[in-house]
């Protein structure tokens, strides 16, 4: 939908972002849009690589807003909700400029909201803890010794 608003084509925003309806124009090949190189051509595999500011800030509020919950105790959950931030953001960077700032901005409205509706019923969300736990190793068990 947003591809084809009327509202957003040739919207500009600020800095590099001068149409809302059109993929995002920056990339780490133009740090991020400060220096005049053009960005990789959408849907080619150097675009994938080479996403811009937008879908990396998308990344790390879905990531943010995941750390504000503990992780579930299933493996297999904990396995799909680590890798699902990262993958939409590969995904989604190629979508719209417009459609991850709003993205964007809702997850950052939500992680506020929830955290303001946690700490008003008595419970501190721990969020920094919650990062360092994804970030911990866990020991390695040795094997099983074969009984006689």
């Amino acid at each position: 939908m947003i591809f084809v608003t009327i509202e957003l084509r040739h919207a500009a925003w600020f800095g590099p972002f001068q149409d809302l309806s059109a993929p995002d124009p920056t990339s780490i090949l133009n740090l991020f849009g400060l220096l005049p190189i053009a960005p990789p051509v959408p849907g080619t595999f150097m675009a994938l690589i080479f996403i811009g500011i937008l879908p990396l800030l998308l990344g790390i509020s879905m990531w943010l807003q995941q750390k504000l919950n503990p992780a579930p105790t299933d493996p297999t959950q904990q396995m799909v909700f680590a890798w699902m931030p990262w993958i939409f953001m590969f995904m989604l960077g190629g979508f719209a400029s417009g459609l991850v700032v709003y993205w964007i901005t809702n997850n950052t409205i939500t992680f506020t909201q929830q955290y303001i509706i946690m700490r008003s019923h008595g419970h501190r969300p721990d969020v920094f803890g919650n990062i360092r736990k994804s970030f911990k190793r866990k020991p390695k068990t040795p094997p099983a010794k074969a009984k006689k």
